[in-house]
């Protein structure tokens, strides 16, 4: 007689325990559950086994190979498609000339099945379901029997209504081969639904047949966590690997290598695997420890389940949890009640995992940081909420409505009950989707909104800082990557928020003590009229439109589909332009543009300017807060060279003023500035410390390098419709003329490298660069810039957002840049060891 096994499910309800392996292949009591499965077999002596297989088939294959060290023969059969159940088991009829037995791959039992084989053998059935009794069979199918046992009745998952016995299959079926006639080939066909009615209605012999002894379906992670305390508990009789030790009260298996401190503590049933590590006064209560794992001292594991090589700090706890492979948690730590942490996951020193929470594989948690939320799809998740961009996230998996609503709740907490905020977004659905969530969340704590709806972020600054509103967030679509969504929180200056404003949502979120209104205190939500005219009204009469319009100019504009084009038309045409306008429409779903169709585009527009004969071409980002210029001649002008091109002409308009720009600017700005009499002014590289230098008394530009401009004297914020207005002031005027400008330029030499590297090595790469630069010129307005003489200079910095290290050099020429960057990236991946 042969077993069959099915093997061959996503264990989808499972994850992300499954993520990377399928599920018959998760441990039970440190075994694969179909390990177990075959033991079984072969114990009562069958020892032919075919696998039915599906999802992930090599890592069962690579398991059991041919089944020769497991004591039996292994044959499988892999479907190319998912015929269902009893389909996929078709594939299998010509090996299956006889009487089988077919297991399900996720079912831990412990029934007799010699008894059930002989009972199906007295009834002289052609199939026999193995029945048993349950206290909530909701869930299952239910099966009515007669006197006989032959079956008369079953219902797949019924609601309470229709729960007529408490008697379910259990998916282990004993099979006649003549069975197979009913079955088609390669179609989607179930036991259950199909095979079993078919059976019933043509009358062939169908029994049930009532097991004793335990059952669990191993289906989602509860039942998977219980089903392995199961096994210590002795509730399953199953072969558990280590040698016990008896002790009154305590079950104790230790693997091979594995040895106790005299001072353990452990209760219940405790299963620890091979060549284990246990610290001092370590309390361990009815839980798995997989093999090569090492517990730090003082630490507490209460019914959890850990696979192997996991290593757990000192002074941490864990409750009732699934850890999977490889997985590393800092000291004083704790994660949360029924908490999964899959395969890979690094946990920083005292972190918090919140109950009921899961972690995707190879998922980073920062120290300190507070996961409050599932972390599926993100690289990791911080101890702060904010990046440098305002809190950035993977559109309805990572910023979802629920965390939306609870980043509304935290951020009108910090404002106060009664207290206004305006909301802005993109045009996207996604965008009005959170957008709407954050409305929830600031309406639930008694803050009044006045929602914008689709509007530039520009757009919205302007309207808070004219308007008096206290501030407000701006929901849109990432300009680098179409997952993301980027929300950008705005002061009542209309400025990126502090940092101390950060930190107020960022503990109302973490500690989620939200005070919520009383049902007449809800905020009042309203959508305030004229937004894009007051906006249009300061811009136009901040510019000289009359010289403008006098010029009559012809410009070729791009839009990039964003939401400017509902706007800036109205105000270009109080300039009485000749405007060749394209990708004029707005279309969410082609608000990102990669660095291919980037350049493309930007190429097209070179071209239609200089077969126009325009005088200049623009092309703004999507956000409509950054622009790409390009020159009558058609020549695109680069981000670093319309940083010069402004700074050279703003300075010689504005004798003796200021400019800013980013400290990894190339020094010929420096000198640009330095010529004409005027003094430049090094920022930090983040929107709002560039916002705030536009504040400094005397600031009459910032350039970010980036195509970002900031004209303080109109608003203090990066705005791509105020920029090409006041550039087309400046050409109407005369002021401006980038040929001409860009002829006598110093060249940008600068050279930039990127170094991974991870979160825990940058402080002690910054901490050995200040070492190596302590007698040297250095410069810390943001990482360590080490001046070396002649205009060269080196800026080290660690990434913000990401686990890199970035190298900034500039020397006399680029070979000396280039030899500079090459020889501190070395340094850096010396640093890191």
């Amino acid at each position: 007689m042969k077993a069959v096994i099915m093997a061959g499910g996503f264990g989808t309800r499972l994850r992300p325990v499954t993520n990377r392996i399928p599920k018959p292949m998760t441990p039970i009591a440190n075994i694969p559950m179909m390990e177990h499965i075959v033991n079984s077999l072969k114990e009562m002596g069958i020892t032919e086994i075919v696998s039915v297989l599906y999802h992930q088939p090599d890592i069962i294959t690579n398991h059991f190979k041919d089944g020769k060290d497991f004591g039996v023969k292994m044959e499988y059969v892999t479907t190319a498609d998912n015929y269902g159940t009893a389909g996929s088991v078709r594939m299998a009829k010509s090996i299956l000339g006889e009487r089988f037995i077919l297991l399900s791959g996720d079912v831990l039992t412990d029934f007799d099945l010699k008894k059930a084989i002989a009972w199906h053998e007295q009834k002289n059935s052609k199939a026999t379901i193995l029945l048993t009794r349950v206290d909530n069979p909701l869930a299952f199918g239910i099966v009515i029997t007669n006197e006989e046992g032959k079956i008369v009745r079953f219902l797949e998952k019924p609601s309470w209504g229709q729960v007529f016995s408490d008697t379910i299959n259990t998916g282990i079926y004993i099979f006649e081969p003549e069975v197979f006639d009913y079955i088609p080939e390669k179609q989607d066909f179930d036991f259950s639904k199909d095979l079993f009615p078919k059976l019933l209605e043509d009358n062939v012999g169908l029994f049930g047949y009532v097991a004793k002894g335990f059952w669990k379906d191993v289906g989602d992670i509860p039942a998977y966590r219980i089903a392995n305390l199961d096994a210590i508990s002795g509730r399953v009789a199953l072969s558990i690997p280590g040698n016990r030790i008896d002790v009154v009260g305590r079950d104790i298996w230790l693997g091979e290598g594995t040895q106790l401190p005299e001072d353990y503590k452990f209760e219940g049933g405790v299963l620890l695997g091979k060549n284990c590590k246990i610290g001092k006064n370590v309390f361990i209560y009815n839980s798995i420890i997989g093999d090569n794992c090492v517990i730090g001292d003082n630490t507490r594991i209460v019914e959890t389940l850990m696979w192997e090589n996991c290593k757990v700090g000192e002074h941490t706890v864990l409750d009732k949890n699934i850890i999977c492979n490889d997985v590393t948690i800092g000291n004083n730590s704790y994660i949360g009640e029924n908490a999964v942490i899959a395969e890979r996951c690094k946990i920083g020193k005292g972190t918090t995992v919140k109950p009921e929470v899961k972690m995707w594989p190879g998922k980073t948690l920062e120290d300190g940081a507070i996961l409050g939320a599932s972390l599926v799809w993100g690289d990791k998740w911080s101890k702060e909420l904010f990046n440098t961009h305002g809190i950035v996230g993977i559109a309805n998996h990572e910023i979802t409505p629920e965390f939306a609503a609870k980043v509304g709740a935290a951020m009108g907490s910090a404002f106060g009950k009664g207290t206004t905020v305006a909301t802005g977004r993109d045009g996207h659905n996604v965008s009005r989707l959170i957008n709407r969530a954050f409305i929830s969340g600031l309406l639930s704590v008694g803050v009044n909104v006045q929602d914008l709806r689709n509007v530039p972020v520009s757009v919205m600054r302007y309207q808070i800082r004219e308007r008096n509103i206290l501030g407000g967030l701006h929901c849109h679509r990432s300009p680098y990557d179409s997952r993301l969504l980027d929300v950008k929180f705005v002061d009542g200056e209309g400025m990126d928020f502090t940092v101390a404003k950060q930190k107020a949502v960022e503990r109302n979120f973490f500690r989620e003590d939200f005070p919520r209104a009383e049902i007449e205190d809800a905020g009042n939500l309203s959508f305030p009229h004229r937004v894009l005219e007051y906006y249009k009204d300061g811009l136009v009469n901040f510019v000289d439109s009359e010289k403008i319009s006098k010029a009559k100019l012809k410009v070729v504009l791009d839009y990039s589909f964003g939401s400017a084009s509902n706007f800036f038309p109205s105000i270009l045409s109080e300039y009485n332009l000749d405007i060749i306008a394209l990708n004029s429409y707005e279309d969410p779903k082609r608000f990102i543009r990669d660095k291919t169709s980037f350049d493309a585009e930007y190429k097209r527009l070179g071209d239609i300017v200089k077969s126009l004969s325009a005088d200049i071409g623009v092309m703004m980002d999507s956000g409509a807060e950054k622009i790409f210029l390009v020159d009558g001649d058609g020549n695109k002008i680069g981000r670093g060279d319309s940083q010069a091109v402004m700074v050279h002409t703003i300075c010689k308009n504005k004798p003796g003023c200021k400019v800013a720009v980013p400290i990894n600017s190339s020094k010929r700005i420096e000198k640009i500035a330095r010529e004409i009499g005027c003094e430049v002014i090094y920022t930090k590289m983040y929107n709002r410390n560039m916002m705030q230098a536009a504040e400094i008394k005397g600031v009459k530009l910032v350039a970010d390098g980036e195509g970002g401009f900031i004209f303080p004297e109109f608003m203090p914020w990066f705005d791509a419709m105020a920029s090409i207005s006041i550039i087309l002031n400046l050409v109407a005027d005369k002021k401006l003329c980038f040929n001409n400008i860009r002829k006598n330029f110093p060249e940008d030499l600068r050279v930039h490298k990127r170094i991974p590297c991870d979160w825990s090595e940058k402080g002690t790469v910054m901490r050995n660069i200040m070492e190596h630069s302590k007698d040297l010129d250095i410069e810390l307005v943001d990482g360590v810039k080490i001046n070396m003489g002649k205009d060269a200079w080196v800026l080290l910095i660690p990434d913000s957002d990401k686990p890199y290290f970035n190298v900034y050099a500039e020397g006399k020429d680029k070979v000396e840049s280039k030899k500079i960057a090459e020889d501190y990236k070395l340094k850096v991946n010396e640093w890191k060891k």
